[in-house]
């Protein structure tokens, strides 16, 4: 990925103009230049307001409303309670973190496949589909050592909300909140 943004603009009447290339561009260009890794940056003609992540929603839901999704509507759902929530923030996080370990498995998988097939070997998706079937044990334990990463992510997480609630209240005479941890008194005790 270059580190230059192209930038591209959107017009009232919808239509998305890559100042790069001088001509306007369609949704499925812009879903071309993410698949590339192209860095690129969407604004409004008029006002200059950031609209990136608005047309790569866009873009999520043609993809979602079209052959096979990728999210189940409950996910959805479950994701739609997070907004306004105090989970809001760190629930984004999870994800994102989620994301770039899936993205590291996926590029092990990738190594891999050159390593058996050869850099010069253009790997189909049937040619794919039978490496993934030839790794199937080595899959699990990556999926395995993955779901496990996910899961002390998320209480490492949780444990910090936790800490940022008791020091946040320590200073209110409230003996819930208190900043010692669990097990500190009774360590005093043992004393």
């Amino acid at each position: 990925m270059s580190d230059s943004v192209r930038m591209i603009k959107k017009y009232p009447n919808r239509r998305l103009y890559d100042t790069a290339n001088s001509g306007y561009i369609t949704l499925a260009d812009v879903k071309q230049m993410v698949l590339e890794g192209i860095n690129f940056q969407v604004v409004d003609a008029k006002t200059n307001d950031d609209l990136t992540r608005a047309i790569l929603l866009q873009i999520i839901l043609d993809e979602e409303s079209g052959g096979v999704p990728m999210f189940s509507s409950e996910m959805l759902a479950q994701m739609i309670r997070f907004y306004g929530s105090a989970q809001q923030t760190i629930m984004g996080q999870y994800i994102e973190q989620n994301v770039k370990a899936f993205l590291a498995i996926q590029k092990k998988l990738q190594e891999q496949a050159k390593q058996v097939y050869g850099d010069k070997m253009m790997l189909t998706p049937d040619l794919w589909k039978q490496f993934i079937q030839m790794q199937a044990p080595a899959m699990q334990g990556m999926l395995g050592s993955y779901l496990e990463q996910s899961a002390k992510l998320f209480m490492d997480m949780q444990q910090r909300m936790q800490d940022q609630t008791r020091g946040m209240f320590s200073a209110f005479p409230f003996p819930a909140f208190t900043a010692t941890p669990q097990g500190g008194a009774d360590d005093e005790k043992k004393r």
